[in-house]
């Protein structure tokens, strides 16, 4: 059974943090935010962090503590012992308590985020099986979650979806589960485009589901445009992403905080019109007609 270690390094070493944990044999890193500051899907060309993050990672039991304090005081990772918390997890079932996080969500009326260890009842609408992985994006943001209950009330039926930002692929793959008949799912972040790829495959609806880097594919105006990002990358891209919305098409767009809502409105408004805003937990969602 593994045991877990829990530090905090600065901010420049994390990476060698990374680093030093893998060639000990790790299991997994996971980087948690030490300031419960909110991360969304990154914007394009961004690697987003936290201004200080928690490493966590699960070592084998039998790997002395001492090495592992030796290789990461070498690493220049920590600078003493006393920066190291020890879990030793051998009388837990820590696949199951990690399995038990996770529950399904409704989002609306219709829309579920079902993990792959529960079996979803008869009744429930649109389910989205995903677990939680190395892209952002699982539903459990108000972000996301603003964007999901938009979707619940719109008919998807053989139209076209672009989703800008697609991380996880969670609002491409209920797209497609709501029987749209094409979507494109667009990230700067290749892992990201893997784990769409992963969970459309996963959901049975790769075939209709297209993954590319911005500007791989020649632009295409579609019916639903979603840009589930951050309000700097909405406003850099505006022209882009509006272009993207067919005539009369419909424009979501989500990651921006209420302080930010303004601005973001402005740059949208002479481009597709007037957008309605909808607030939860600090964050908007803004939707568009193209009156254009």
């Amino acid at each position: 059974m593994p045991k877990r270690i829990r530090f905090t390094p600065s901010p420049d070493r994390l990476e060698a943090a990374e680093e030093a944990l893998w060639a000990l044999g790790a299991q997994s890193v996971t980087l948690l935010d030490a300031g419960d500051q909110p991360l969304l899907e990154p914007g394009p060309g961004e690697t987003p962090l936290w201004p200080e993050s928690i490493v966590e990672a699960l070592l084998p039991d039998d790997l002395p503590d001492q090495d592992v304090l030796i290789a990461l005081s070498a690493g220049q990772v920590v600078s003493s012992p006393k920066d190291v918390q020890f879990d030793h997890l051998a009388d837990r079932d820590w696949e199951r308590a990690w399995m038990d996080r996770f529950k399904p969500m409704r989002f609306g009326e219709s829309i579920w985020i079902c993990p792959s260890h529960i079996d979803p009842e008869p009744e429930w609408g649109v389910v989205v099986r995903l677990d939680p992985g190395l892209a952002f994006g699982t539903g459990t943001h108000p972000t996301t979650a603003l964007c999901l209950e938009w979707m619940d009330g719109i008919e998807f039926e053989d139209r076209t979806v672009t989703d800008y930002g697609c991380g996880s692929g969670v609002l491409a793959v209920a797209a497609a589960l709501k029987n749209a008949a094409t979507i494109i799912a667009i990230d700067h972040d290749p892992q990201a485009l893997t784990a769409t790829r992963d969970n459309a495959e996963r959901n049975a609806v790769g075939d209709r589901i297209q993954t590319a880097l911005p500007g791989e594919l020649e632009p295409a105006q579609t019916d639903i445009v979603l840009a589930n990002i951050l309000a700097g990358p909405l406003i850099e891209l505006a022209e882009q992403i509006a272009a993207l919305v067919r005539p009369g098409g419909a424009l979501v767009l989500s990651g921006i905080l209420d302080a930010q809502a303004d601005e973001v409105e402005r740059a949208y408004r002479p481009l597709i019109g007037k957008g309605r805003r909808v607030s939860r937990e600090g964050w908007v969602r803004l939707d568009f007609n193209n009156e254009k």
